[in-house]
């Protein structure tokens, strides 16, 4: 088993001749913590959708867990358990908490997500949608509407859709983007619980929360790896801390968004 489970070479993407990421090698620890931050337009996003598929490199290549899958489908990547946290989120509001969950369990059965079957057939899903949903602090939500839903809570329902399909490694889109105090408290203490045994690469603004969660940091900036480290490491980082607050001392606490 190797000891990186995600890694990219040379890994770059160009759009009519302009160059979002470039040339980013980069290495995910398995069993990690891994964050990806950077100020606006450094190139996040883009690298996050190349990573999960959703995006074709221009160059470049990517690995994970030993298998070259630079040329896959989002889907097939999904299925080698590399699952991105919106890609079921799905969150289909009229239906219910528990439902939703029930839905991405049927990942189980195949392609297929039986909407039609008989209630009885896909009640054998409960027992599981009811144990995520209790992982992720949910459990007396699960008859309501997801559409009923306060917005932390929601986010705390993608993750239990993306739990539901098993992931070996989780990749999480500013999961705490436009939360109040109390609800980053909470995603934070989720993320920390269900990163156990799974690997974890995670682009966050918010870097008090990167600060808490990371072990291991990447700093992009105009589609480039600008540093990369512990927390403590790169906020000293004099390149890192022109890049988000010009001559500021610091970056702790601070926020970075794009």
């Amino acid at each position: 088993m190797h000891e990186t489970i995600l890694e990219t070479t040379g890994l770059s993407k160009e759009f009519l001749g302009f160059k979002a990421v470039s040339d980013v090698s980069l290495k995910v620890r398995r069993g990690s913590i891994h964050g990806l931050i950077g100020p606006n337009g450094a190139g996040k996003t883009t690298c996050f959708n190349l990573l999960t598929k959703f995006l074709p490199p221009t160059h470049g290549a990517i690995r994970f867990d030993g298998r070259d899958i630079t040329s896959l489908k989002p889907a097939d990547v999904a299925r080698l358990g590399l699952v991105r946290s919106f890609q079921i989120s799905a969150v289909f509001p009229h239906l219910t908490v528990l439902e939703n969950v029930r839905v991405a369990l049927q990942r189980e059965r195949g392609a297929s997500f039986d909407f039609w079957r008989s209630d009885a057939v896909l009640r054998r899903y409960d027992a599981r949608a009811r144990e995520l949903l209790e992982d992720v602090g949910l459990s007396g939500y699960a008859h309501l509407t997801a559409g009923q839903l306060p917005y932390g809570r929601k986010r705390a329902l993608e993750i239990a859709t993306t739990l539901a399909l098993d992931p070996v490694m989780m990749l999480l889109d500013e999961p705490t983007a436009g939360m109040t105090a109390e609800d980053v408290d909470r995603i934070v203490a989720l993320v920390k619980r269900v990163a156990e045994g799974r690997t974890v690469l995670m682009v966050e603004h918010n870097l008090k929360v990167v600060e808490g969660l990371c072990d291991t940091i990447t700093v992009l900036t105009r589609g480039r790896v600008l540093a990369e480290g512990g927390y403590a490491e790169v906020s000293r980082n004099p390149e890192v801390i022109a890049a988000y607050l010009g001559a500021d001392p610091g970056i702790s606490g601070g926020q970075a968004h794009g």
